[in-house]
């Protein structure tokens, strides 16, 4: 036994955790049968994790915190950076869709989980919600939770189309998105040109104010 807290720790309690849910059942698997498959002490398993239900979801709790972090960063288009924030979510999963998917094989079989899997999905749309009226200060705020409402839920729909056993490029998720970003009319593509002098720019109806004078004042180098 250890009591080392590394991440390859982490790594082995997870995968342990997972191997003996779908062996012998969430419910049926205790605490101590974790620790001893992953090799480490009940105690370092609390300090690692909170409960069985840290371990199903520990994954998500280190994106949550990258993802804030990657959004902290400077961005030219904040839109653009929401979406980028979803790609990286997706890829993460997408590089070992076994693990995932028997993840989400317990996920589904367990309420209690299938409701923190709810809350957990709340969690990535607040964040993206949050950024965006930080981001682009004026914006109406149902601009705002209607994007970060839309990418999460397309997101999610390419995600879990992997986790049942597709075969589904990250290409598939972009391609989602940037229809997402065309819908509100801030896809990056649709920027106009800029003369020297005189700026004649076009805008869809529907582009939020905010994302308007963004642009406007990237324009004209405000």
């Amino acid at each position: 036994m250890t009591d080392s807290a590394a991440p390859s720790s982490r790594t082995a309690v997870v995968s342990a955790a997972i191997d003996l849910f779908v062996e012998h059942g969430y419910d049926q698997t205790s605490v101590e049968q974790i620790a001893q498959a992953a090799g480490v002490s009940r105690s370092t398993f609390f300090r690692q994790f909170g409960g069985k239900e840290d371990v199903v979801f520990a994954d998500h709790e280190v994106l949550l915190t990258e993802t804030r972090a990657y959004l902290a960063q400077p961005h030219d288009d904040p839109w653009a950076a929401v979406s980028e924030a979803c790609m990286r979510v997706f890829r993460h999963f997408a590089a070992d869709p076994e693990v995932a998917r028997r993840r989400y094989a317990i996920v589904r079989q367990v309420p209690g989980l299938r409701d923190r899997e709810i809350v957990t999905v709340f969690r990535y749309e607040r964040l993206f919600d949050e950024y965006l009226r930080e981001a682009l200060p004026g914006l109406d705020p149902l601009d705002a939770v209607g994007f970060a409402a839309s990418v999460t839920a397309v997101h999610n729909h390419v995600l879990r189309r992997l986790m049942r056993g597709a075969r589904v490029p990250a290409s598939v998720l972009r391609r989602a998105l940037d229809d997402v970003l065309r819908r509100y009319g801030v896809h990056p593509g649709g920027d106009d040109a800029a003369g020297d002098d005189l700026i004649v720019a076009a805008f869809p109806r529907r582009m939020p104010a905010a994302e308007v004078t963004r642009r406007l004042r990237g324009a004209l180098g405000d």
